[in-house]
């Protein structure tokens, strides 16, 4: 397969859904111990909620996403031995957090895994310090290295 420079524009867009999905999902957790409390007290199984559904939603595309890096690639991280070891390690925790976070989630919320919770709410931590500090990664290389890195997810090879 031929280096990249770049992404394809399904790696992009699949990118930013994935960061939607995991904000979204961040973002409605509030109720969710709650609610699946409510819904166990009463002998049911929790109903799927925004929460769940964007975690679920961010599972799928992360893993479409390194199906398609699989077959099609991306670019090697640049820079220093230490800084490609950093930027490939970076992003296989955060492809490992996408997908053990909403599995996590999904075996409390509807497996009735209960002691789980809070495994599913520290991971989810852990995906949130990863992505944040992915962000502040890309911030750092665009505006003090001016690489040009953050500009390989904003536009297409």
């Amino acid at each position: 397969m031929a280096q990249r420079t770049g992404y394809s524009v399904t790696q992009i867009v699949l990118h930013w859904l994935t960061a939607a999905a995991i904000l979204t999902a961040w973002f409605t957790h509030d109720a969710m111990k709650d609610i699946a409390k409510a819904a166990w007290d009463a002998g049911q199984a929790p109903f799927p909620t925004i929460h769940t559904a964007s975690g679920a939603l961010a599972m799928v595309l992360i893993i479409a996403r390194l199906i398609i890096r699989r077959r099609h690639g991306a670019p090697e991280p640049e820079g220093t031995e230490f800084n490609k070891m950093a930027a490939t390690w970076g992003h296989r925790l955060l492809y490992a957090l996408v997908i053990i976070v909403p599995l996590l989630g999904a075996a409390t919320w509807f497996g009735g895994f209960r002691n789980l919770s809070d495994v599913h709410e520290i991971a989810a931590k852990a995906l949130m310090l990863a992505a944040l500090g992915h962000a502040a990664m890309a911030i750092f290389h665009q505006f003090v290295k001016k690489d040009g890195t953050l500009m390989r997810m904003l536009r297409p090879q």
